[in-house]
């Protein structure tokens, strides 16, 4: 069998807290709690999750600017140390959520694009102009933007740079942070087209991180949920909405608005997250949870199949 593109295996990320003079060590905050799931080479994986939810400590950790507090990393068949630059950034790339940000304002869109060909493949003057000639027609730009700086682009625009220095690398997976919420929706509609057609010419590999349901449902394979650190569900894009088995996934859903549909409040039994300085045990969700039993408040669910490739962490599941 081919290996998959990613693989993460008992990953977990907990942040330590300062410790009091006259007391022991607090835990520190589990920003992510242990997870393993595998992405198939070619895949668009999304993940989603209000805020707090770890999906941005999930992805930095993933292009190595945080290191895990356990587990591993695996990229195909291999597991490059990000003390490893050179390696880890032909591996995987990040596009950012805002694009002006993430660029440099003090260099022109040329020393930007040529940076990574300089670093990671020591490319000549020459080699550097044809790549990034090749790159700027696949993503639709003009070359006589490369001698701008970034504040003279739109946001559209400057989203397509930021997907072409992703791509400078040569990467085999992206990691793309709500690559489109900044956008105007029609413009939104042109980066997704985008990303899709580069996907298929270059056979990468996408973790899209998005709140937009929408968005998500229509350009990711499968789903991962979180909620409070933790995957809650995991299935096929186009069933984990219309059929969740999670009460989670449901909120997210039914929370969605929709064109033409009035905006009612999902039922739930309350709207904060738990205090991650003192979780409570069992499931997290037990206290927004309109299914929830004692079992829940003590005991923390696993992650287990439920139906054709959908897997969910849930005492009392919904059925169908």
């Amino acid at each position: 069998m081919t290996a998959p593109a990613l693989r993460l295996t008992d990953l977990s990320k907990t942040f330590p807290l300062a410790k009091p003079l006259f007391a022991p060590a607090p835990p520190g905050v589990r920003a992510v709690r242990t997870m393993s799931f595998e992405v198939p080479k070619g895949e668009t994986l999304g993940i989603v999750g209000e805020s707090g939810c770890g999906k941005s400590t999930l992805a930095r950790m993933l292009v190595g600017l945080l290191a895990p507090t356990t587990g591993t990393i695996e990229f195909g068949e291999a597991a490059p140390s990000p003390g490893d630059p050179a390696a880890f950034c032909k591996l995987i790339q990040y596009v950012f959520q805002d694009p002006i940000s993430s660029l440099n304002p003090r260099k022109t869109i040329r020393q930007i694009m040529d940076a990574p060909l300089k670093q990671l493949y020591g490319m000549d003057r020459a080699e550097r102009d044809k790549r990034v000639a090749e790159i700027f027609a696949s993503v639709n730009l003009r070359e006589e933007f490369l001698d701008r700086y970034p504040h003279e682009f739109s946001g559209g625009q400057a989203q397509r740079i930021g997907i072409a220095r992703a791509l400078a690398a040569s990467p085999e997976i992206i990691v793309l942070d709500e690559p489109v919420s900044a956008l105007d929706v029609s413009v939104q509609a042109q980066v997704l087209n985008l990303l899709a057609d580069l996907r298929r010419t270059f056979g990468l590999t996408y973790l899209f991180i998005s709140h937009d349901l929408a968005v998500v449902e229509a350009v990711s394979d499968r789903v991962v949920v979180l909620y409070f650190g933790a995957v809650v569900e995991i299935g096929r894009a186009e069933t984990i909405f219309n059929a969740p088995k999670h009460p989670y996934t449901k909120l997210l859903a039914d929370s969605a608005p929709v064109v033409g549909r009035p905006l009612t409040a999902p039922e739930q039994k309350g709207t904060e997250l738990p205090d991650p300085l003192n979780p409570p045990p069992g499931c997290a969700f037990a206290g927004r949870c309109p299914r929830a039993t004692d079992i829940c408040r003590t005991e923390d669910p696993a992650l287990r199949p439920m139906g054709d490739d959908q897997l969910a962490a849930c005492h009392h599941p919904i059925e169908d």
